[in-house]
């Protein structure tokens, strides 16, 4: 089974065209099929038009989020309720064609457990394009994984991949990056992209502000995500040992005679010193939080769900 996980956000415009065609390719598939759609707490009618469809489809699931949750938390959500061998993300705005779904399945057979589609001719906003390239040149250099378009929303998993994955905030824009530093093979191929010609694209030139924290923060989720400690400890016992240094040079030359009381670097090595501790108990507290959020995360976004027409 393959099973289509599509994120919706105020898509009406768009999803009764969408799901012909997606209905439409998917016949030519030789594996049964389900599709999930992931409502991200749309404003417009699109929950509606998705009970509409399901009430005539029965390989439809819907799942419905309370308020918008993100990218992130849907595509997760999606992941947890599929039940296909193979996993595809796709989006509804019909800019990524749903007949190159097997243009990814051909090129899985090559042994990877996540292919990328790869929108070469990008047919966005020159802004968007820009945005976009700079994010993903950033991202080759600072973790080595060469692919051209992290962010695509056209991409098939493996299910052991897929449901690797637990994702919030921005990390979306990660997923090749995150699946690649769990152990799994990812590959790329060049896609068709087409004009938008429903609705408003939801991100523009300004997301690239949006961007460039996620990228710090996956930079450090990359390396320390599992033992926070090691960085916030190294950090705090360096600031510690430069504040030692500077109290120890500055009792010399106290009992050498020099008056220490009123010069800056005594503060400075009290700062240090202070800091350092701070730093280090911060590491404590992350390794605290990080344990208790891997185990709640699950069930608090399963808990958002307003609507689902799962039996």
């Amino acid at each position: 089974m393959i099973s289509i996980v599509v994120p919706v956000y105020n898509e009406e415009e768009s999803l009764e065209a969408f799901f012909i065609v997606l209905s439409e390719e998917l016949e030519k598939i030789e594996y049964s099929s389900e599709i999930i759609f992931i409502d991200d707490g749309s404003t417009d009618r699109s929950l509606e038009i998705l009970k509409n469809i399901s009430e005539k489809e029965k390989n439809i699931r819907i799942f419905s989020f309370r308020k918008n949750q993100g990218k992130a938390e849907a595509l997760t959500l999606g992941f947890l309720k599929a039940n296909g061998e193979f996993i595809v993300t796709l989006d509804a705005d019909l800019q990524d064609r749903p007949s190159e779904i097997l243009i990814l399945l051909n090129k899985m057979e090559e042994g990877y457990d996540l292919v990328c589609g790869w929108r070469k001719n990008r047919k966005d906003s020159f802004s968007k394009i820009i945005s976009s390239r700079l994010f993903n040149l950033i991202a080759r250099n600072l973790w080595g994984l060469s692919l051209h378009d992290y962010n695509c929303g056209l991409k098939l998993y493996t299910k052991e991949a897929a449901k690797s994955l637990y994702l919030y905030g921005g990390m979306h824009r990660f997923i090749p990056l995150i699946i690649f530093q769990e152990g799994f093979s990812v590959g790329e191929i060049e896609i068709t992209h087409d004009i938008r010609k429903y609705g408003k694209s939801k991100y523009g030139f300004s997301k690239i502000w949006k961007d460039l924290p996620d990228i710090f923060t996956m930079f450090f989720i990359g390396k320390y995500a599992k033992r926070p400690l090691h960085f916030f400890g190294g950090l705090g016992s360096l600031f510690f040992i430069l504040g030692i240094i500077i109290l120890s040079y500055l009792s010399v030359i106290h009992f050498q005679g020099e008056t220490i009381g009123s010069r800056p670097l005594l503060f400075l090595g009290m700062l240090l010193i202070l800091s350092g501790f701070q730093i280090l108990f911060t590491g404590f507290i992350a390794d605290l939080i990080n344990n208790i959020f891997q185990k709640s995360g699950v069930k608090e976004i399963q808990s958002s769900l307003k609507y689902s027409n799962e039996k």
